[in-house]
């Protein structure tokens, strides 16, 4: 009978999909048995490989494209586009909640087994550090898509979704809250930071979980719980590692691109060469800049026949988890609801000076001197929009602070995500409920 965990032939039959040989003894027949780090680092970089590319997918769910119904995927995407989660047709591409749960698997096998069988050294707790870390990334992924956003209220009644930290197979697990979810996060983003060796990874490598990931994932996740001390002690200490920021004003490279100065990790393909093709910028978003001031808009869109293409992504270049641009606006937010609001604004604006013409950049900060702390809030969510745009950041940013009303017209239907609509929390897979009843 199927589980929700993964089954080891899944296992196995993923190593050969990412062409590791025949690296591993066979013991015994048809187990794979990793022993030294290099045989650990092999299993981490499949956990790596097939990360899902759910956040291409939440893009579908926001305001910021709509579909074109003339292309060849048009019927991939549309239940997506409509907040359907049951009772999908077959053609529909799902949220990938299987393959979270093979990356989880990896990451135990990893902690539960490398620590016994490896040997001694900085190579070993880099590993470990990195698959804690990814673990600790995989369950906040699952969290902010299955279950509800973090409320400290309510927090330990939440439904949210199965944690399992070992190799048991046949474990059908229920939901645990979303409060024991977070707990188990911060707990594998302690063990994380206590063996962690690596300040930065080498381009080329930087998919993996270094210093200043871990840090940048730590500011995250306190922006989400809302505690802002720890967030802001973070983001700078992230920033103490690279405070790097592209200025468009003589640099047109795009931000988010895995090899630029701003990347500091790029594992999430955020919006894939198929959805690129599928979709135009949503008016809303287009009409969110201010196209003659606002550097970005010429380098994140293409005017095509009264529509406007999305630059940012369609290829691996533009993997990006985590970038310097967000670890201000993470700053700027915590400064803010600390009752910093002087520092806050300072904060942003060193963002916007590297975004706007030297005009654009006087009118705003013009603009945001007078504003109070409300309306300063408002104009942070507003330029994270337009800064961080098929990203896979919009879907969680209105789960957390927004969950307003959106309207998406396919074939002629008009379907509508009404505001803080129970459709901001993805629905767990018929799939997965039916093999396990605790779902």
């Amino acid at each position: 009978m199927k589980k929700i965990i993964i089954l080891l032939s899944v296992f196995a039959a993923s190593f050969v999909a990412v062409s590791c040989d025949s690296y591993l003894d066979i013991e015994p027949e048809g187990k794979i048995i990793p022993k030294t780090v290099d045989d650990y680092r092999k299993v981490l970089t499949t956990a790596y490989s097939i990360y899902p590319q759910h956040k291409s997918l939440t893009s579908l769910r926001t305001d910021e494209v709509f579909l074109d119904e003339e292309s060849v995927d048009f019927a991939s995407y549309r239940e997506v586009a409509m907040w359907k989660d049951t009772n999908l047709d077959q053609s529909t591409t799902p949220f990938q909640w299987q393959a979270f749960y093979e990356v989880i698997f990896y990451t135990n096998q990893i902690i539960n087994e490398g620590q016994g069988t490896m040997e001694t050294s900085s190579d070993k707790n880099q590993l470990l550090a990195e698959a804690y870390a990814l673990r600790a990334y995989a369950y906040f992924d699952l969290i902010n898509l299955y279950g509800k956003p973090y409320n400290v209220s309510t927090v330990d009644s939440d439904k949210g979704v199965p944690l399992n930290l070992s190799l048991d197979l046949e474990k059908t697990l229920a939901p645990s809250t979303v409060g024991e979810i977070y707990s188990q996060i911060h707990k594998d983003l302690e063990a994380s930071a206590s063996l962690m060796v690596l300040d930065q990874q080498a381009l080329g490598i930087n998919y993996r979980f270094s210093k200043i990931a871990l840090a940048s994932f730590n500011a995250k996740v306190d922006l989400y719980q809302q505690n802002w001390d720890s967030a802001l002690n973070n983001a700078n200490l992230a920033l103490s590692i690279n405070s790097n920021l592209i200025d468009l004003n003589s640099n047109k490279v795009l931000p988010n691109r895995y090899d630029s100065t701003e990347s500091i990790m790029a594992l999430d393909y955020n919006f894939t060469s198929a959805l690129q093709s599928s979709t135009f910028a949503s008016d809303e978003l287009i009409n969110s800049y201010d196209q003659e001031n606002d550097l970005r808009f010429s380098v994140y869109f293409e005017s095509n026949d009264n529509k406007y293409k999305i630059l940012k992504g369609g290829s691996s270049d533009f993997k990006s988890t985590f970038r310097t641009t967000e670890l201000y606006f993470i700053k700027a937010e915590a400064l803010l609801k600390l009752n910093r609001l002087d520092e806050a604004k300072s904060t942003l604006n060193s963002v916007l000076k590297n975004r706007y013409t030297t005009e654009g950049y006087n009118l705003i900060t013009t603009a945001v001197s007078s504003m109070n702390m409300d309306q300063f809030m408002s104009f942070i969510l507003d330029e994270r929009n337009r800064e961080f745009a098929l990203e896979g950041q919009r879907w969680f940013d209105l789960r957390r602070a927004n969950q307003k009303e959106i309207k998406h017209t396919l074939s002629g239907v008009e379907y509508i995500l009404q505001k803080n609509d129970v459709r901001y929390t993805i629905e767990i897979p018929t799939a997965a409920k039916l093999n396990n009843p605790n779902l």
